[in-house]
């Protein structure tokens, strides 16, 4: 039996899955920012540019707060969604929402993946850092003190006038 619903209560309805299909879409846009910072990173990474790496571990730092400040609001607008059983009441509109929705997953997929590769390659950037410091050579090991000097120096000055 069909439940009768009133023309305010789906309109209600309507907004809600708006809203939720504006907050998916500002999220697809992070993820698709982050993907790019992402991306460029790699590129810095290979070029062992120390500086702009730590740039775009500070922009990815501020995109995955927003990213998950949108989160915060995506979650309950969800179950408001499945509650009110908007989707049902106006297919139109849930189409693009769960579009998006599949978008959006294979957005993360692609940043897990873009992610993951940062990782291994900043690993392999730290080890030849390490490798590096370990062969420099501290020229005043073993010295009581930096200002001392090989024996070979001379210990007396003679001056005359």
């Amino acid at each position: 039996m069909e439940e009768k619903i009133s023309q305010e209560e789906l309109d209600e309805r309507v907004a809600v899955l708006r809203r939720l299909r504006t907050l998916l879409e500002q999220q697809r846009e992070k993820f698709r920012q982050y993907l790019k910072v992402l991306e460029l990173q790699e590129t810095k990474i290979e070029a062992e540019d120390s500086d702009a790496i730590m740039a775009h571990t500070e922009l990815e730092a501020k995109i995955m707060e927003g990213i998950g400040s949108l989160q915060k609001a995506i979650v309950p607008m969800q179950a408001l969604c499945r509650t009110s059983g908007a989707a049902s009441y106006n297919p139109a509109e849930a189409v693009p929402v769960e579009k998006i929705q599949g978008e959006l997953s294979r957005l993360q997929q692609m940043v897990f993946n873009q992610n993951e590769k940062n990782r291994e390659l900043l690993k392999i950037h730290m080890t030849s850092l390490r490798v590096q410091i370990d062969g420099f050579k501290n020229p005043y090991k073993g010295r009581q003190s930096v200002y001392a000097k090989d024996a070979t120096a001379g210990t007396r000055l003679q001056i005359e006038v």
